[in-house]
């Protein structure tokens, strides 16, 4: 789950999985694969990055040096 915030500056939490798209209107607008959109105060970047990091966190994306797929081509 990522925290974002409404442009009331009301915080939220947002199950990232569900994420399709993340677009600066510009505003940005997160879609979620259901079709919903919130608009929050972070940048896209920064969606993104609290994406990754909970990605991470939940071992959906491994980190190339610890055992992922670059290291299973050498």
């Amino acid at each position: 789950m990522i925290s974002l915030t409404k442009l009331n500056g009301k915080r939220f939490t947002l199950n990232a999985l569900y994420i399709e798209q993340v677009e600066a209107f510009p505003d940005t607008t997160v879609t979620l694969t259901n079709g919903k959109k919130f608009v929050v105060r972070e940048t896209v970047e920064q969606v993104a990055a609290l994406a990754s990091e909970f990605y991470r966190q939940i071992g959906m994306f491994r980190l190339s040096g610890a055992g992922g797929l670059d290291s299973e081509r050498e």
